[in-house]
């Protein structure tokens, strides 16, 4: 899932075609989000 930078709105669109805006606010600067888990590693 990809979310514009500028209006935070979900990117609907295939994100590997070329040339791709968003439709709110016509940025094409864009992010994956990342789900909140956090990871446990043991130290050595």
């Amino acid at each position: 899932m990809y979310k514009c930078a500028r209006c935070r709105e979900p990117i609907l669109t295939n994100i590997n075609t070329v040339g791709i805006q968003c439709k709110n606010c016509g940025s094409k600067v864009f992010y994956k989000e990342r789900p909140n888990v956090k990871k446990v590693v043991k130290a050595r």
